[in-house]
């Protein structure tokens, strides 16, 4: 069997720190691993799509994995540095069998991986086969094949990828806002730029060149430091509101005029009720991690809500199974439906937020205030020994209320609730809790850090 460090297989990618756990010889073998894995399920595939990121190590990477599809037969379509989003957009749009995207989205420099889809962009993750070829890589079980594969290069995807998206969607009625806007040296930057050529507004761009080694900031913007610059951006040139996207340019988040950051769950209730106004009666997808808000103005717009485990490939197997029209993630992932795939679509994220601004003729801030009726802790760690032992124990500690497990444990009570989960990779549990107070929320967030920092 061959030797890897078995921990790079993650329930939603492939990533881990380059060379050390993840180097051009494995790289060169899950081509080789997706292929027999695809081959298997579709004989009749053929033509796969490669994308990367803009790290250092992901000329290399690609290089190999491409490398390993050809000796497997199959055709590679190399799209070139996309965005994820794009590279989602290349495989399904034009209807190609599948496809990797060597990127270790907002991860530090040292890292890399891979998005893995199959057709139609549909994710290939813990339930639907990333184990499956960790396993065929392990025992050596790759396909034989007597012909090789071709290289295919095609462009133009964005600029397919930027119009398809703003096809239905009259930018005519937005205003022409002063938006500055963060890429964190990252592939958003591209994106971006494409996008504000159909929509025309004063940008102001911070860090867009495309640089690997990430030398203003890591590419979160979930961590709140890494919106510093945008904040101090946004308030030193009277911006409208300001903009930031992750390192492979498919989670966003926006900051209002004053500098304050709009907390997800409230952008993607506005994003649901704009869908729900052209779709009565749908179904919209979140996450479990606490944000009530979202619930609430679903049900307002009388759409039907589904709350689903954390993760933007499990999301999307959701959302497509119960054919919602519009999915959101507390880490910033939007998902909208369309006729030929469902995946993170930003330009329509970015466009419908914009018409709906205008439309309201108010500055940022107080569009957004009648929407923060809840408080929030924000994700706290803890360090443990046990995650598993700890989600008892805290089901055990709080069995008066309403107990869900469909991510971890989430604990409900009429006036404040929390989810507690175990990362994916780590020996650590992740606590979000929200209360109908800001003092109810400190006095239960100290309740609950209590019992998981205690060491088992």
């Amino acid at each position: 069997m061959n030797k890897i460090d078995e921990s790079i297989f993650k329930a939603y990618d492939i990533r881990g720190i380059y060379p050390a756990q993840l180097d051009e010889k494995l790289a060169y073998k899950i081509g080789r691993g997706y292929a027999t894995f695809i081959l298997k399920e579709n004989s009749k595939a053929r033509n796969i799509v490669v994308g990367s990121d803009m790290r250092v190590s992901s000329p290399a990477l690609k290089k190999e994995l491409i490398r390993g599809f050809v000796d497997s037969g199959l055709d590679v379509v190399d799209v070139g540095l996309v965005s994820t989003p794009t590279f989602y957009f290349a495989v399904s749009f034009y209807n190609y069998d599948g496809g990797i995207q060597v990127s270790a989205s907002h991860n530090p420099k040292e890292y890399n991986g891979f998005k893995i889809v199959r057709e139609r962009a549909f994710p290939i993750g813990k339930n639907t086969g990333i184990f499956a070829i960790r396993d065929i890589i392990l025992k050596d079980e790759f396909i034989k094949s007597e012909k090789k594969g071709r290289i295919i290069e095609k462009d133009n995807i964005l600029r397919d990828f930027i119009g398809n998206q703003l096809s239905n969607i009259d930018v005519s009625k937005i205003k022409k806002f002063k938006i500055v806007v963060d890429a964190a040296n990252s592939m958003g930057a591209l994106d971006i730029e494409e996008f504000f050529k159909k929509v025309p507004v004063e940008l102001i761009k911070i860090n867009f060149e495309l640089d690997g080694t990430f030398p203003s900031h890591e590419a979160d913007p979930l961590k709140e430091e890494n919106l510093k610059l945008l904040k101090q951006k946004v308030i030193e040139t009277g911006a409208d509101f300001g903009i930031s996207s992750d390192g492979d340019g498919d989670r966003y988040f926006f900051v209002d005029e004053k500098g304050n950051s709009l907390r997800q769950e409230i952008l993607r209730g506005i994003m649901a009720q704009i869908e729900l106004a052209d779709n009565y009666g749908a179904t919209v997808c979140y996450d479990i991690r606490p944000g009530r808000i979202t619930k609430d103005m679903i049900e307002e717009m009388g759409g039907k809500s589904i709350v689903t485990p954390v993760g933007h490939s499990l999301i999307k197997e959701i959302m497509i199974k119960n054919d919602a029209v519009f999915g959101g993630e507390s880490s910033g992932h939007y998902f909208y439906k369309k006729n030929y795939g469902t995946f993170e679509m930003p330009a329509i994220l970015i466009a419908k937020f914009l018409k709906f601004l205008s439309e309201k003729n108010m500055v940022f801030s107080e569009v957004v205030k009648p929407y923060q009726k809840y408080f929030h802790s924000g994700e706290i760690n803890f360090r443990v020994k046990s995650v598993a032992e700890k989600l008892k124990e805290i089901e055990e500690k709080y069995s008066d209320g309403k107990i869900i497990k469909i991510d971890g444990v989430t604990v409900e009570y009429s006036d404040w609730w929390f989810n507690v989960r175990g990362s994916n990779t780590e020996p650590v549990i992740r606590l979000n809790l929200e209360a109908k107070t800001n003092e109810l929320m400190k006095e239960k967030t100290e309740e609950v850090s209590v019992l998981l920092e205690n060491k088992l």
